[in-house]
């Protein structure tokens, strides 16, 4: 049950015997309990276990409510006594303190009055929380009594499904050095959903968020084990060790995650998603949360949405001069379909993303379908799928078509119902953008005949397709270069027809964490159909056709963009062939 004291706590010389009956009493001299009620709920009380309150036991066999107990109590206190609603609440009061801690000790900053702060609790009794409320907002404190549902309620209206943690307080407070003495509190506490609020738990918590930050990793997957746990972040693509927490405290970890991800922490036998909104340097990022149900209990994978990185400029993307300069007749066309390819974390999102800000503008109306809205860019218009209230890619796109749009953004293409409307929108006048997974650029036009457009619609409706891969970066600071290795050579000189008499790799530093790495950049595949491969498109001809027809048209493949690159000094020859094979 909610906090709910059943007697003044600030009578110390009071014994447990005399504070029940003075609650009791008073009760009755209100008219609010008879005698015979209360000898029921005294019975209760000792019978029932659990050192339950008077004041919860009355409330739970009907005789009273919760506001009337806590009106009593806070008569005995000397605190007034108050009936809380949203209008009585200035947000402004609020944001004086931490989500957290108001969630945590169910507590309403009302209003602030000339420097004096006050507040609503749902335990008037404790001083120590009257003393930390001042503390943390620098305030004088004055305090009025309320119930708890009534704090949650109104707190609930303002901050309404928020889940926002401000991360960067926590973490200045953060001791590495803790993280070797959790493992004995973890033995000694059973209930993990308490556990799950214990301080080492949630400094651990916010540690591994802070950092996977800072180091701009994409992901983060925690995952127990027998008798051991890792964390490792996904930086660049690649999967790095960061901590090997006590095994026992997994459970606690990806309960905390869950309760400030909005999820169900008793349920553990099935996989659940949620959504945490953290604030870092007065940065907004969201975190999207993925449990799964293990042999050891369950992984948590948390994915890093960082707005910061979500909008580059088109410059940025990587392009070569020529395919920037077609990229961009592409995107600035009036109707037809242009298609990003390339598998998941391929930065298909970040191209689109990177497209609708070169060509927003006031003078058209840009409209995005997007599952999750990763970036939000000024003067567009974005949409968020739902699909358990049924808000799918088909029936947003259906509602889009009537809001009169110019361009439009499918986060994905990924079935036959969304496929047809998005093709019926490109032959109607509007230039729709999207994604497919494929594994070069020429391959989206058999993709979308196999789910079932046909050929002569694809024909009449695609205007371009630009296939991706990310690769990482040489590190700036630790480059260096060599003679290449026979196969590096052949593989450039068959590719590009040119010999290298150099390539470079990084040695490993300190700032690129030894890996001789640091950031990752586009390579790219453009496929732009001319008169005669839309000819043959329409006629259904097969995969392997249309790419001869390229090979004919001088088409840049990934590969050559990459090992382009290469000979620059960008990236490596490794890379690109880890990247580019198909």
């Amino acid at each position: 049950m909610s906090p709910t004291p059943g007697q003044p706590a600030s009578r110390p010389g009071a014994t447990p015997s005399q504070r029940r009956f003075q609650l009791g009493d008073v009760l009755i001299g209100k008219g609010l309990l008879t005698q015979e009620q209360l000898d029921q709920a005294l019975t209760e009380q000792r019978t029932g276990g659990n050192n339950r309150l008077l004041g919860e036991v009355l409330v739970e066999m009907g005789f009273v409510t919760e506001a009337q107990v806590m009106e009593c109590l806070a008569g005995s206190y000397g605190v007034p006594f108050a009936r809380i609603t949203p209008r009585l609440a200035d947000p402004k009061a609020i944001d004086l303190l931490p989500r957290e801690f108001l969630d945590a000790h169910t507590v309403l900053p009302m209003f602030c009055v000339d420097g004096t702060l006050t507040v609503a609790v749902a335990e008037p009794a404790n001083l120590f929380l009257i003393e930390e409320i001042a503390r943390i907002s620098g305030k004088k404190v004055q305090i009025v009594a309320a119930t708890a549902p009534e704090i949650r309620a109104t707190l609930q209206a303002y901050l309404p499904s928020a889940h926002v943690f401000v991360i960067d307080d926590i973490y200045a407070d953060v001791d590495v050095k803790e993280f070797a003495h959790v493992e004995q509190q973890a033995m000694e506490i059973s209930a993990i959903q308490e556990m799950s609020g214990q301080s080492p738990v949630v400094k651990l918590v916010n540690y591994l968020l802070y950092q996977a930050i800072q180091d701009r990793a994409s992901d983060i997957h925690i995952e127990p084990g027998d008798h051991r746990a890792r964390v490792r972040y996904r930086v660049d693509g690649r999967l790095i060790p960061k901590l090997n927490p006590p095994y026992q405290l997994m459970p606690a970890v990806a309960s905390r995650i869950k309760i400030m991800a909005g999820m169900d922490i008793s349920e553990r036998r099935v996989p659940q998603d949620g959504d945490i909104h953290v604030a870092i340097d007065a940065r907004p990022i969201d975190l999207r949360v993925s449990t799964m149900p293990g042999k050891f209990g369950e992984k948590v994978v948390i994915r890093i949405i960082d707005n910061r990185n979500s909008v580059v400029s088109i410059e940025k993307m990587g392009m070569v001069p020529d395919m920037l300069e077609s990229w961009r007749r592409l995107i600035n066309l009036p109707n037809g379909m242009v298609l990003v390819t390339g598998p998941t974390g391929s930065g298909k999102s970040t191209t689109l993303y990177s497209a609708i800000n070169e060509i927003a503008s006031d003078e058209i109306n840009i409209s995005t379908v997007e599952n999750p809205v990763e970036a939000q860019i000024p003067g567009v218009n974005q949409f968020q799928v739902n699909d358990k209230a049924g808000f799918t890619f088909p029936k947003a796109l259906r509602s889009l078509l009537r809001q009169d749009p110019d361009v439009l953004m499918v986060g994905e293409i990924r079935d036959l119902e969304t496929a047809t409307i998005a093709t019926q929108a490109a032959l109607t006048g509007h230039l729709v953008l999207s994604t497919l997974h494929t594994n070069d650029a020429i391959s989206a036009v058999t993709r979308l005949t196999n789910m079932g457009i046909e050929p002569f619609l694809v024909a009449a409706m695609l205007r371009g397709v630009l296939a991706q891969r990310l690769v990482r970066k040489i590190c700036p600071h630790c480059k260096d270069s060599a003679p290449p290795d026979g196969a590096s050579a052949e593989l450039i000189e068959t590719v590009l027809g040119v010999a290298p008499k150099e390539l470079f790799r990084g040695q490993g530093c300190s700032r690129c964490r030894a890996t001789g790495f640091a950031g990752r950049m586009g390579i790219f595949e453009m496929f732009v159909p001319d008169e005669v491969m839309l000819e043959k498109i329409a006629a259904g001809v097969t995969l392997q056709v249309l790419r001869a027809m390229a090979v004919t048209a001088a088409h840049r493949t990934l590969r050559e963009d990459g090992l382009t690159k290469a000979v620059s000094g960008i990236t490596t020859v490794d890379e690109v062939i880890r990247a580019s094979s198909i």
